[in-house]
């Protein structure tokens, strides 16, 4: 699931220093929730697997060091894991698009690729 500006995805597809672009990764966040649209999903957790990429626009940052001046990956899987526990959700597809719609809430946050696997 890619969620973006169509105008800027071709953009921001790779890091690029001189346009202050770079990439936050989240990698195999295994979490368990209620997902499915199944009799027996809607009552028995499932574990499902997470990654993300967010292309992301920051100023700075080499020259401060400061993590109050980057897209904080611990912060955006503590996003990931309150959607998550948030209740019962019947397709992963809509799990994706609410995480990539967060994490589109930071305005540095130019696209997010979301990839949701059940295990």
């Amino acid at each position: 699931m890619n969620t973006s500006n169509s105008n800027v995805v071709h953009a921001f597809r790779i890091a690029d220093a001189a346009k202050e672009v770079r990439h936050v990764f989240i990698r195999d966040l295994i979490l368990t929730c209620l997902i499915g649209v199944h009799k027996h999903e809607r009552k028995k957790p499932q574990r499902i697997r997470i990654n993300l990429d967010l292309a992301v626009t920051e100023q700075s940052v080499i020259s401060t060091d400061r993590l109050a001046d980057v897209v904080c990956y611990e912060d955006v899987a503590d996003r990931i894991r309150s959607i998550v526990n948030n209740g019962h959700v019947n397709l992963v597809e809509t799990l994706a698009e609410n995480i990539a719609s967060k994490c589109l809430e930071d305005k540095r946050i130019k696209v997010t690729r979301v990839r949701i696997e059940k295990l």
